[in-house]
Formats: structure tokens, C-alpha cells, sequence
């Protein structure tokens, strides 16, 4: 059975409802109970759970709901993030911190409280990062969003080997420019978006953007049991943008 951070909306709710339609009971967690009743509207295997990631105590409930409402953890997937444009001479304190706390330090404590569970279940946890960072690319204006996710990468590599000795895989997917309500988060207009994407699509070999579903096609597959030899490898989903 599976946790899904960020299960509101975009990749993350499209990976509650591939994993659920998958065979997965699935718990859906976020900060908006409108959003995570939408992901689970018309699936009766995915159930909601209202959290803030960076609350004290929050890995702690959310690996309680889910045993038991399931008994039992399979797949922990981190897909909650924040994205907070600016140039490092505009940074500020808070805007660090956020980005720092619920980008990677939610996950590492979650994945702590999650342990036993997944240990016992011989599971699968998956990161959920961005091929904007593979390789030695520059993410100018959001380096603090791009320092996190990298850093999200090398923890799929040391926890692949930290943890295989409990049974327990980590892989990561890294999505290139995908359909989501980031740039809406970011305080983007339509016009921009549609201008971003665009300009996203012609520097893509694939010639487009990516939906939330090509992500979560990735996700359902990296945590299936024909998947076990798989660990420690983040895999770009992302039309071939990272290597063009």
C-alpha cells in the first residue's frame, strides 16, 4: 500500500490514481482538503489525509494513518515540494527555509518514521526530483528549489545502499517540464504559462511537454515487484530535454 505527499494535484495526483488503478491502496497527503478530495473523487482505494510536511510530529501521523487504514507500507512516494522563484541576491530567510524544509528535510524525516514499516514490507520509496539539475546544468533563479532536488538525487543513491539491507529499494524520477499548476503557484498568468510551455516544448526532442500522467506511468512501474532489482537509479522522464 502507498503514501503520496503532494497528492493535491498534477504528478502527484495522477500517481494516487495510477497506483490506485494499479491494484495500490493509496493515501493521498497535502495542505488542501479541496484538492486531495479531487484526487480522490471516483476512487474509492485512495483515502485523504490534511497535513503540513514541516509540522513537528506530521512523518510520525501520516505512517500511522496509513497502517491503519492499510495495515501494512509498500510505496512512499515524495513528490511534495516547494517552489519559491529568486535570484540568490533576493533570497530571503524565510523563502530558504521553506524551500529547504519541505523539499528535503520532509522527506528524510518521513522516510525515518516510514522505516519499520517499509522494512517490513520490503518497499519502495521514490523521490520525486527534476531533470532541470541532471547532468551540469545551471537553474538560474531558483537555485535554492534546484540545490534541494539535487541533493533529493544523492539521497536515492546512499539510500539504496544504507537500506538494502532491510529489504527496502530507493529510486527517484526526475520530470523534465510538465502540465502542472507550478507556474500558477508561482503567481504565473495564463499568458506566461502558455508562453513558458511553449518555448519548453521547442527546446524539448520530443517536441512537447510532459503530462502528469507520463510521470506517473514511470512511478507505478519503478515500484512494482518486477521492479526489485532497480535501486539507487533516478530515471528523467523528460521528452530527452536533459541530454539534447
Amino acid at each position: 500500500m502507498a503514501v503520496v505527499t503532494g497528492g493535491g494535484t498534477g504528478i502527484g495526483r495522477a500517481t494516487a490514481r495510477a497506483l490506485a488503478a494499479d491494484g495500490m491502496r493509496v493515501l493521498v497527503v497535502g495542505r488542501t482538503p479541496d484538492t486531495l478530495a479531487g484526487t480522490a473523487a471516483g476512487h474509492g482505494d485512495v483515502r485523504t489525509l490534511v497535513a503540513d510536511l514541516t509540522d513537528d510530529g506530521v512523518p510520525e501521523r501520516i505512517t500511522a494513518a496509513a497502517l491503519e487504514a492499510f495495515g501494512r507500507l509498500d510505496v512512499l512516494v515524495h513528490n511534495a515540494a516547494a517552489v519559491l522563484p529568486e535570484p540568490v541576491g533576493a533570497v530571503t530567510r524565510e523563502h530558504a527555509r521553506t524551500q529547504v524544509e519541505t523539499n528535503l528535510l520532509a522527506p528524510v524525516m518521513l522516510t525515518r518514521a516510514a522505516l519499520p514499516a517499509l522494512a517490513a514490507a520490503r518497499g519502495t520509496v521514490v523521490a520525486v526530483g527534476t531533470a532541470a539539475v541532471q547532468g551540469r546544468r545551471a537553474f538560474a533563479g531558483l537555485s535554492l528549489y534546484g540545490a534541494t532536488k539535487t541533493a533529493l538525487d544523492f539521497l536515492v543513491r546512499t539510500w539504496a545502499v544504507e537500506l538494502a539491507p532491510l529489504g527496502v529499494r530507493a529510486v527517484g524520477v526526475a520530470p523534465g517540464e510538465t502540465d502542472t499548476c507550478i507556474g500558477e503557484r508561482m503567481g504565473w498568468s495564463p499568458a506566461d504559462i502558455a508562453r513558458h510551455q511553449a518555448e519548453a516544448a521547442a527546446r524539448t526532442p520530443s517536441g512537447r511537454v510532459g503530462r502528469p500522467e507520463d510521470v506517473a506511468w514511470w512511478i507505478t512501474r519503478l515500484t512494482r515487484p518486477e521492479a526489485v532489482y532497480a535501486s539507487g537509479t533516478v530515471v528523467a522522464v523528460d521528452g530527452g530535454a536533459s541530454v539534447a
